[in-house]
């Protein structure tokens, strides 16, 4: 067990946040609408315009902001209340996250009972002091980390508002993602700071509060003016505006950046900044302290070339790289992707920093372009992240691994011989352990996109990431738009593996149950379905793979196997006769099938 508690928490350290400074200003491709939708007949997506004016005092740690709101009610639909996010408010004695920390049975050893520690003045709070509609004033209730708005006037389909807001807050003592004085001495590590819109979408508001797990946003743009102590160094997602301007002891700089779906920033007066160009691609800058030792100083130098090499194979095996910078920032308390970058802890060895940077760059395409809610599929971020930063570190830093999701395979499969597992679809933030949550999202996401690569083919499977990318940027996909892309690329039914494989806890179970000369018996003992890859050894010496199509699946992938006939799912027991004498029989030579029960594969 211990191994893959390893394995899990190697994962866990694994989130990322934002960085910027490039004074062009270019927009991203803008999706294309109307999009056929697996849940409604036309795809639609709201629209937020941010304008912000933060002035910091880095001395007390507050801060006062102004917020213009543009939102744009693209939905089909009425809209008599909207909700903010107000993510600051979850660092506070007997939040939902410090309760919730504190009764669970495995709680993240970041967080543990730091939160119900806090002093007054080490608290984070955002306190909204005044919000209009349109001028109008409205009635509001801070409820945890949602403010809850009664609107002035229904927003009715296609319509426009501003909503106009004054607040201050606290940044929190540095305790999970977000907050100050991080163990690493980074002064702001300014994550989900803001007062955020929430999500409405066709399943309607996603209000959710603030536990512990991820986010889920409105896509738009920001136009940030940051005002902070002139001697801080600043990274945040976008691009720079011009030189900043100086008053007194203070500087204002101007942040623009256009479709995202989130805005991050952090800032230390002892940064080191470097850039990099990626050829044909983006500016990447890197934020790391001076205060490193001089070994990892020389490391933050030498993983910055890895960096490019990374940028170039996402952006080859996905899609491009739409935006023109992208930023790694020494900050937070882990790894946490932004939009636009990601904050890391700096203090790593080599191979630690390109390893982390992997998997945070890979969320800028499976989460910060590819959208899902990651409270309600974070195996599909978490999950689709890990299996294609596995592929890259097995290519670029020359792993040389046959099979570079075997630890994944690992985690899943010992979590599906516990009693612990929970289905795919359960709330990222109600798993009955951190462990469960850790590994369904990341191992088992990662095996569902693996192993889809062995029900429907390598190159289907490369074709259907990339596809994915051209239908689904930019907009807000669920999983059954991802299972439907396959789909239209394998020409294949797929709606039972979506099902089996993350919405229930079946599992795969096929045996080798007898052989006697030239007949074959095996049998199905897991209730999760599967096509069957078969490799037998004759008497003789020579060998032949088999492929056994899935009934359910109206077809077969590409091979090279010799096709023999469906095998229907209901049917426990499949047997067939080969034309010579057999010696032995293996199933699923490649290990990419999770079943769970490898001992049974073999005669």
């Amino acid at each position: 067990m211990n191994r893959f508690l390893i394995v899990f928490l190697s994962f866990i350290f694994l989130w990322s946040c934002g960085g910027t400074n490039n004074t062009e200003i270019t927009s991203p491709t803008t999706p294309k609408t109307p999009l056929v939708s697996s849940s409604v007949n036309t795809y639609w997506q709201q629209h937020v315009d941010y304008k912000m004016e933060i002035d910091m005092d880095v001395n007390t740690y507050q801060y006062k902001g102004k917020q213009t709101l543009v939102y744009t009610n693209n939905s089909p639909d009425v809209l008599n209340k909207v909700y903010y996010h107000l993510y600051f408010n979850a660092f506070q004695p007997d939040s939902e996250m410090d309760v919730r920390s504190r009764t669970i049975a495995d709680p993240d050893p970041r967080v543990g009972d730091r939160i119900s520690k806090l002093k007054p003045n080490e608290i984070g709070y955002i306190k909204v002091n005044s919000l209009k509609q349109n001028g109008v004033a409205l009635k509001h209730e801070t409820v945890g980390t949602v403010l809850e708005v009664d609107l002035a006037k229904p927003i009715k389909p296609g319509e426009k508002v501003t909503f106009d807001m004054v607040f201050n807050a606290q940044v929190p003592l540095q305790i999970r993602r977000s907050g100050r004085n991080n163990k690493e001495g980074v002064a702001l590590s300014m994550t989900q700071w803001y007062p955020k819109l929430a999500e409405y979408d066709f399943e309607g508001w996603h209000a959710d509060p603030y536990i512990g797990r991820e986010f889920h946003g409105v896509w738009g743009n920001f136009d940030v003016k940051l005002t902070i102590d002139k001697n801080y160094v600043v990274g945040g997602t976008g691009y720079l505006n011009g030189e900043p301007k100086v008053e007194n002891n203070k500087k204002t700089l101007h942040f623009t950046a256009p479709n995202v779906h989130d805005f991050t920033w952090a800032a230390d007066p002892d940064y080191i900044h470097d850039t990099i160009q990626v050829p044909n691609g983006p500016i990447l800058n890197f934020y790391y302290k001076n205060t490193l030792s001089a070994q990892q100083k020389e490391d933050w130098k030498k993983f910055q070339p890895k960096v490019v090499e990374l940028m170039q194979y996402y952006s080859k095996h996905i899609g491009k790289y739409p935006y023109k910078q992208y930023s790694v920032i020494q900050g937070g308390d882990g790894g946490m992707e932004y939009a636009m970058c990601t904050l890391i802890t700096g203090q790593r060895s080599f191979g630690s920093l390109v390893g982390v940077t992997a998997h945070e760059l890979a969320h800028s395409w499976f989460q910060f372009l590819l959208a899902t809610n990651e409270a309600k599929h974070e195996w599909m971020d978490e999950g689709f992240t890990s299996y294609i930063s596995d592929l890259a570190m097995n290519e670029i830093m020359e792993q040389n691994n046959k099979n570079p999701f075997k630890n994944a395979y690992k985690a899943y499969i010992y979590l599906a011989n516990s009693n612990s597992q929970q289905p795919l679809t359960t709330h990222a933030d109600r798993y009955h352990y951190n462990q469960v949550y850790g590994i369904s999202a990341y191992n088992k996401g990662e095996v569902f996109l693996a192993q889809l690569g062995y029900v429907i083919g390598e190159e289907n499977l490369k074709k259907t990431l990339k596809q994915y990318f051209v239908d689904w940027a930019f907009k807000h996909p669920t999983p059954n738009d991802f299972i439907r892309v396959a789909e239209k690329v394998s020409g294949l039914e797929l709606d039972w593996y979506l099902t089996d494989f993350t919405k229930t806890t079946n599992t795969i179970d096929y045996a080798v149950k007898q052989v006697e000369g030239n007949t074959i018996t095996l049998e199905r003992i897991g209730l999760m379905p599967m096509p069957i890859d078969l490799s037998i050894t004759y008497t003789d010496g020579s060998t032949e793979n088999f492929y056994i199509p899935l009934q359910m699946m109206r077809g077969e992938k590409p091979t090279t196997a010799t096709i023999i006939k469906d095998w229907a799912w209901a049917y426990p027991t499949y047997t067939f006769k080969t034309t010579k004498e057999v010696k032995s029989v293996q199933i699923d030579p490649s290990e990419l099938m999770a079943d769970v029960n490898k001992t049974n594969n073999k005669k």
